[in-house]
Parts: C-alpha cells; sequence; structure tokens
C-alpha cells in the first residue's frame, strides 16, 4: 500500500509541474539592416550579374528584400568600366556584353567593385586566376556500403582528372552535377588549395589528390550514378580569400550537434571607404572556369576496384 500511495503521489506530482506551463516572451534587440553583397565574375561569355539585399534579424524567416537604388560599377586594371543596373526592381544588378565576342572577366585581370546605397559608398577587390584544364571524366560500376534511403543501392562511382599548377597558393572550387541538378548548397562546397584539402600539403604541382577527384560523387561517394546520367563538372578558380571565405561558410553548415561550438560571423571582403561609416556583408569573387562533362556509358566504364 505504501508503494502505490507513493507512486500516484509522484504522478500527481507530474500531472501539476506540467499544467503549470507560462509562455514567455523574451525581447531581442533587432539589429540594424545592412547591405548584403552576392556577387561572382567569370571569364565566360553573358551577363554578370551583383545581387545586392537587405539583412534581416536573426528570427525572420521572410524572403531577403533587395537594396534598390543603388549605383553599382566595376573597374578593371585596364581602365575599363562596366555599370550593372537592376532594369527589373529586385536587387539583381546586372552588366550585358554589346556583342556576343564582349566578355567582361579574363585571366590574370584584377576587379573593383564599387557601390553607392543609402548614402554610403563599398569597395571590394577580386581576381581572376589561372585554372586548369579538367583532362577527362572517369567511372566505374559500385555497390556502396551505405546507401541513404533517397539513392540508387548501385551504380557508378566518378571522378574527374586534372593537374594543379606548379607554384604554391592556387585556390579552387570544385562544382558538380547530375543531368539538369547541381549540388549547390554549403555542405556540397569542395574546395582544394594546390590540388589537396589545405594550405602545406607537399601536393603543389600534382594531380588533384584522390578523394577530391571522387568528390563529384555526392555524399561521400553513396550517391552513385546511373546509366546514361550526364556528370557535369565545373573548376573554378579562387583567390585565397574566397577559399578561407567558402571555408567559413561550409563549417558553419556543419557546426551542429552535442559538441558545436558557439556561431561565428562570417567575414567578407566588402569594405566601407569611409571610417566609422556602416559595415556591409558578404563577398565579390571572380573565376575563370574549366568545364568538362560526359555520359555515363556501362561499356566504358573502368574495372572495379571494390
Amino acid at each position: 500500500m505504501k508503494k502505490i500511495k507513493y507512486i500516484l503521489t509522484f504522478c500527481a506530482a507530474i500531472a501539476f509541474l506540467s499544467s503549470c506551463q507560462d509562455v514567455i516572451d523574451l525581447p531581442t534587440e533587432t539589429g540594424e539592416t545592412q547591405l548584403v553583397v552576392d556577387g561572382w565574375l567569370t571569364n565566360e561569355a553573358g551577363n554578370q550579374t551583383i545581387k545586392l539585399s537587405k539583412s534581416a534579424s536573426y528570427f525572420d524567416n521572410s524572403v531577403a528584400k533587395p537594396a534598390l537604388g543603388a549605383t553599382v560599377v566595376v573597374a578593371d586594371d585596364q581602365g575599363k568600366v562596366y555599370s550593372f543596373t537592376d532594369t527589373k526592381g529586385d536587387g539583381n544588378y546586372v552588366w550585358k556584353p554589346k556583342t556576343a565576342q564582349e566578355i567582361l572577366g579574363r585571366i590574370g585581370g584584377k576587379y573593383t567593385l564599387n557601390i553607392k546605397f543609402d548614402g554610403e559608398e563599398y569597395k571590394s577587390i577580386s581576381a581572376i586566376n589561372r585554372v586548369p584544364k579538367i583532362d577527362s571524366l572517369a567511372y566505374e560500376y559500385r555497390k556502396p556500403t551505405v546507401t541513404p534511403t533517397d539513392a540508387p543501392t548501385e551504380g557508378y562511382l566518378a571522378e574527374f582528372y586534372a593537374r594543379d599548377f606548379s607554384g604554391p597558393g592556387d585556390c579552387y572550387w570544385i562544382r558538380y552535377g547530375r543531368n539538369n541538378k547541381v549540388w549547390n548548397k554549403a555542405q556540397d562546397l569542395e574546395l582544394a588549395y594546390d590540388a589537396a584539402f589545405s594550405p602545406g600539403a607537399p601536393t603543389d604541382g600534382f594531380l588533384f589528390i584522390r578523394p577530391l577527384r571522387q568528390s563529384i560523387t555526392p555524399n561521400n561517394g553513396t550517391e552513385l550514378y546511373a546509366e546514361k546520367d550526364t556528370i557535369k563538372v565545373q573548376l573554378y578558380s579562387i583567390t585565397e580569400e574566397a577559399f578561407f571565405f567558402l571555408s567559413q561558410i561550409r563549417q558553419e553548415s556543419s557546426n551542429q550537434g552535442l559538441f558545436a561550438t558557439p556561431p561565428n560571423n562570417i567575414v567578407g571582403n566588402i569594405i566601407n571607404t569611409k571610417t566609422g561609416g556602416k559595415k556591409a556583408l558578404g563577398f565579390f569573387g571572380s573565376s575563370a572556369i574549366s568545364r568538362f562533362q560526359t555520359v555515363i556509358d556501362p561499356k566504358k566504364a573502368r574495372p572495379s576496384t571494390k
């Protein structure tokens, strides 16, 4: 009887405590709105776009508001000036070539971005570095040992082949896709420094290391390609500054779980020209691009190594 009485008393206490729930709204400060810059120039033909938006408070899940009425100009190291205009009023400032042969970006060129917005003037500088040619794409038939629920249980593991230039400090952004899908989320970022993962590796001038070559097969090589899939690989040359910026994005995107560290602000390269002026967020970068694609043909697959 004493045991039953104890259990009933304990249950009553739990019921009482669970019924006493008050919602407490904690006041949070809303920081000042800042300009956010998302600009990336390339050496390929066609339009070039620099997107401007306004920052929002941490708990605001609405679509970012465009920054309208800005003056956006890019000047290169040869004295050429390119004006970017927002004709649609959506915050996308676009430069359009006057002829099919006119290309903004060139390998070896340096580019200065100037933005005037809301009484402030901002500046950023980038360069288009050399990019190696992707020599080939190879693939072999595999049955993965671990398979995501939405991935095929068997298929083809792909890898690309390219060689880093001699001379330290070459950085790259590896982008890839299957048919019309492109893996472009933060956790999909694949970066290389002198053909390896980070500075200091003895890989300068070598073929990209194998884990990087096989990084074009998503989800750590478990989301395999299928017969007749088109594999697309793009190798972007990036500055060392861009390498560390993108590394920050990748690190913060995976910063979760029991041992997560406090989140950090991602440091960009947009500078206010006025001392003490309002700060801006985002990044201005530029790249030369090397492309390669192929269609999976079982007859051309390499013998499986597993």
